[in-house]
């Protein structure tokens, strides 16, 4: 089968599309027959290597496991089940974030997987993993009325989060470049600010808080983000920039030092129920993947390109199969 693997760390030029043995599902788990893929920031992290600690993921410190494919996310139809499936059956459509998931075949845990629903597209599926998983986590935080910011707002999960936020009846605030204030504001957002304007200085007019902060972007201070926080608000840490060896844990670490109970890591297990919720969202029209983007398998090392790249306004998706 084709997959996109990755022989070293640094560049797109360490990704190339290349012919490796079909997967075997071991007793608990499915064959999936890829349909689309979703790129993630974790996809850039571990193209780069760095931080350092990431490449645990990959399998070496100095270079990626033989053999490693690319990619975190996908959806697809099952094609066959081991021998403990009892949930799925050959031709079932499902989403999981499941590693490998830029080739023609990948395994994937069956207690990992969800069921895609009627009407919502493969790549619309593909793009819920990760990137939908971990905006959800961080708005169960937010109560309707209440005052929700979101830094990196034009983002793979940004996108999601402000929809996500306004479906609960919040007041959002969109942090993004003005390029994208348009795409944030039809996603729902009542004010925007433009980053561009504001990095590294104060956030917001004078008086003006928050009840939460998601910080997605990791351009900010946090002492900049505590200043525009309520009393008792909460500012949820996700991505973002940091250090070569533990990249934005660093930055995590010391705020929830000098944060005390105010600050809190956005930290998101695989969870096929969580899956099962946005999808279901997702057909019901009540949120929708932003998609900057679809590219072929054959075109799959340009995707991952365009991700290292950056100014992706939602998701970058690669249509494994026709």
């Amino acid at each position: 089968m084709k997959a996109l693997v990755q022989s070293r760390y640094g560049s797109p030029g360490g990704v190339a599309l290349r012919e490796v043995p079909q997967p075997v599902p071991s007793r608990d788990e499915l064959l999936v027959r890829v349909q689309a893929a979703g790129l993630n920031a974790a996809d850039r992290f571990l193209l780069r290597g760095e931080p350092f600690a990431i490449r645990a993921l990959a399998g070496g410190l100095r270079r990626p496991r033989p053999g490693f494919i690319v990619g975190r996310a996908l959806a697809g139809r099952v094609e066959a089940v081991g021998d403990d499936v009892r949930d799925f059956t050959p031709g079932d459509e499902v989403l999981a974030e499941a590693t490998s998931a830029i080739g023609e075949y990948a395994v994937v845990p069956a207690g990992l997987a969800a069921r895609k629903p009627v009407g919502v597209t493969f790549a619309e599926a593909a793009a819920l993993p990760i990137a939908g998983s971990t905006a959800l986590a961080g708005v169960r935080r937010v109560a309707g009325g209440q005052r929700f910011l979101v830094t990196g707002a034009s983002g793979g999960i940004g996108t999601f989060a402000v929809q996500l936020a306004v479906a609960t009846g919040a007041i959002v605030t969109g942090v993004c470049a003005e390029r994208n204030a348009a795409l944030v504001r039809k996603l729902g957002a009542e004010h925007i600010i433009d980053y561009q304007k504001t990095e590294g200085r104060d956030l917001g007019s004078a008086g003006e808080r928050f009840d939460v902060i998601l910080d997605l972007a990791g351009n900010y201070p946090v002492a900049a983000l505590r200043r525009v926080l309520d009393p008792g608000g909460t500012l949820l840490l996700s991505v973002g920039t940091g250090g070569r060896w533990l990249g934005p844990a660093r930055r995590m670490v010391k705020a929830l030092i000098t944060g005390r109970s105010q600050v809190r890591p956005l930290t998101v297990r695989p969870n096929p129920q969580d899956l099962s919720e946005l999808a279901a969202m997702v057909a019901t029209g009540r949120i929708r993947p932003v998609i900057d983007d679809i590219y072929r398998l054959d075109e799959a090392p340009a995707a991952l390109d365009r991700l290292d790249r950056g100014w992706v306004a939602g998701k970058i998706i690669v249509a494994v199969a026709e």
